[in-house]
């Protein structure tokens, strides 16, 4: 299972969210989850709620993405770079030909784009 969190789940992993917990232990616990987490998302995030990104950045479940030249096009033809570069993260690749789950606190934000969703909240 590959899960992308965007800036509001991963703000939630510092505010209590049972869900984005269990996410974040299954990742580090179990074979085959993987937690990803765009560099984009992560500065929104640590905006939002200081000391998040040191936070996941320290957890060993949680592949830092990096702002790479096709992420870095993506991210200028949106408005936001957070959503953006989740979306881009989430996008079939050789290593992930079905994608990725974009983990949220806000499924709505995600509505009419191409990509799955899973609601954090409870």
């Amino acid at each position: 299972m590959h899960i992308v969190l965007d800036e509001t789940a991963m703000t939630a992993t510092g505010q209590g969210n049972i869900l984005a917990s269990r996410l974040i232990h299954r990742a580090h616990a179990e074979p085959g989850w993987f937690l990803y987490a765009p560099s984009c998302a992560l500065v929104e995030a640590d905006r939002t709620r200081p000391g998040t990104a040191e936070h996941l950045a320290a957890l060993p479940g949680i592949t830092v993405l990096h702002l790479d030249l096709p992420a870095a096009l993506a991210v200028a033809r949106e408005e936001t770079w957070a959503a953006a570069h989740s979306q881009h993260a989430a996008q079939p690749t050789p290593d992930r030909p079905d994608g990725a789950v974009v983990a949220t606190t806000v499924p709505a934000r995600w509505d009419g784009e191409p990509v799955r969703v899973l609601d954090l909240n409870p």
